[in-house]
């Protein structure tokens, strides 16, 4: 929440005297205009990748691991 909209809820918050209405109003608002709706990412397309088998996928596991950095520093 950006210091606009804490002003704006200081000024018109219905616990300290603001009209419910407008403050409904202006919050929807300001949260409009503070950022545009984020893509759903749930919408995307499955994708399956195939494991490798046999050695062709044991080699391909032993190498990753090799490549990876050490956990403890």
């Amino acid at each position: 929440m950006n210091s606009e909209q804490r002003a704006f809820v200081r000024a018109h918050h219905p616990d300290v005297g603001g009209d419910p209405a407008e403050f409904i109003a202006g919050l929807a608002r300001l949260r409009a205009q503070a950022s545009p709706p984020r893509p759903d990412r749930f919408d995307a397309p499955v994708v399956f990748v195939p494991a490798r088998r046999g050695l062709s996928g044991v080699l391909h596991h032993l190498r990753e691991r090799r490549r990876r950095k050490p956990r403890v520093q």
